[in-house]
Formats: structure tokens, sequence, C-alpha cells
């Protein structure tokens, strides 16, 4: 295994110990977005996951920890553990362009909000295009396709939001915006990799046939407050 190839069992602390250090909220040693960018946290050290994560639940009462599964009290509880496969792209693919894609910019917000939280709704906040690079597919005014970016280090770019609106699916369009999207990641020295949950075996096949390789299972481990 290469050495930097380590910090992907723990993708939320080495991004925020690195490229997206600027969106880090330490609480006891643990590592948070900003619930507004996204609601993920990481950690090292077990003993100081109850003090860190009922520090950040009095921001957001909804979050995931990623990676190992932390310890809590009772001001909290696990609403769902989410697995997902973690999977690298090591080789650069090109596809064909039948659209034209565009660089989603911040007057492209709501329109980039309202796609995502239709079809995967929860994970997605108003800032979170801040985070990395956003692509988009426009028919007729509406947007109907997007890929991006969100958690970074400095050898890792993670992509993410891969979403097409439902009727619009099967066109092609989430293919031609990975290859868009990793394609850039390349050009910066990086390797792109993403998380799919391991039931999503349409996605999985998808980013197989495109070169995507599982590194490993890895779990979201999502918490919220009590009712």
């Amino acid at each position: 295994m290469r050495v930097s190839e380590q910090q992907l069992d723990n993708p939320v602390w080495h991004s925020l110990a690195e490229n997206h250090l600027n969106f880090a909220i330490d609480y006891d040693g643990m590592k948070f977005y900003h619930p507004d960018y996204c609601p993920f946290g990481g950690f090292v050290d077990l003993h100081r996951t109850v003090s860190g994560c009922n520090q950040y639940s009095a921001l957001t009462n909804n979050f995931y920890i990623v990676g190992d599964k932390p310890d809590f009290d009772i001001h909290l509880k696990i609403n769902k553990e989410l697995v997902c496969n973690q999977m690298l792209l090591r080789t650069p693919f090109s596809v064909k362009s039948s659209e034209k894609i565009i660089a989603l910019e911040a007057d492209h917000k709501n329109d980039l909000l309202d796609l995502i939280n239709l079809v995967q709704p929860g994970y997605f906040r108003a800032e979170t295009i801040q985070l990395g690079s956003y692509y988009g597919i426009y028919k007729n005014s509406r947007l109907i396709a997007v890929t991006g970016e969100r958690m970074k280090m400095a050898n890792y770019t993670e992509i993410s939001a891969v979403v097409t609106h439902p009727e619009h699916t099967g066109m092609g369009y989430a293919k031609q915006l990975i290859a868009h999207t990793c394609s850039k990641i390349f050009s910066e020295h990086k390797t792109p990799y993403l998380h799919v949950a391991e039931n999503n075996t349409a996605a999985i096949s998808l980013y197989e046939k495109l070169g995507f390789l599982t590194r490993r299972k890895i779990s979201f481990w999502n918490l919220m407050k009590p009712s």
C-alpha cells in the first residue's frame, strides 16, 4: 500500500488537516467541516469522540462520522450506518462528449441545490459548492446533471454529487461529467476517488466500467439527537 493511501482510511480528518484546513472546526481533537459546507467529521483518538460529537451537535442535530465508529453518550444516537465502497481511479480515461459542460458558479447554486436535494437529499448543503469545482449540463435552461468535488487532500480529491435528474437518466451525462471532473483532478497530479453505497449496484457497475476499483468498505455513521 502506498504510504499516502492510508490517509483514505480517514478522509475527513486528512482533508481538514490539508487542503480544506480553512473549513475545519476542531473539538477536542476531532475535526469537522462546518455544517453549512458538509456535515462530516473524523477523528484519530477514539477516547475524545464523546466530547467532540457533543460539541458539534450544538451546530447541527444530524451529521456523519466517516471511518471508524465513534463513541458517544445519551445526547446522541446512531440513526444509521451507511456502508460505502471507497473507489479509486488510477488511470485517466476519455469519453466522447456530446454535451456542453459548464463550470457551476455562485449564480448556479440554487439550481445545484434543487437538483441534488431532489435525488440525494441530506448530504449537500448551502455552501458545499465552495469545497471544490462543480460541473453541470443544462437542457432548456434547466440543470439536469452535475458532478463535482468534495473532500480534498494533497494527493487525493473526492468525486461527489454524481447526480442526474430522473427524467434524463440513461443518456450518458454522468459518464461525461465524471470524465471531465477526473481529467481536471489528474491535471493537478492528484488521484480521484469516490464513495458509493454498497447496495447501489448500478452506480458501482458504471464506475467499474470507467476504471474505478474498490479499495475498501468504509462506514458513514449517521449521528443525531434523540427526539
